[in-house]
């Protein structure tokens, strides 16, 4: 009887451990094939906003097509229309005119 009550505890333990790995699998599935492709995209977009300079073509979020006239540290001015200026927050920035083009 005592070998009985080792094995259904031993049966019993491998159990916990079969839900904890499936845990551990089931997250590090998540992080390659969500969490880590969306982390490298945000950084190769900062890295394009970075790039730009004045005068570069550039699709805000809001699908607005401008040229940038001024770049500040939170913000860019863009010019839409001759003499038409508006200030937008520089993560609105996506791409640059010909970046938008390619996708």
């Amino acid at each position: 009887m005592n070998l009985l009550n080792v094995l259904l505890q031993a049966a019993g333990g491998t159990s916990q451990w079969s839900g904890l790995v499936m845990m551990v699998v089931i997250v590090a599935i998540f992080y390659f094939f969500m969490i880590r492709p969306q982390q490298k995209r945000q950084k190769d977009i900062q890295k394009a906003r970075e790039a730009l300079t004045v005068g570069d073509k550039v699709v805000t979020a809001g699908g607005i097509y401008g040229k940038i006239k001024e770049i500040g540290d939170v913000y860019m001015t863009i010019e839409i229309a001759n003499g038409v200026n508006i200030r937008v927050d520089k993560t609105s920035v996506f791409a640059s005119t010909e970046d938008a083009q390619q996708k």
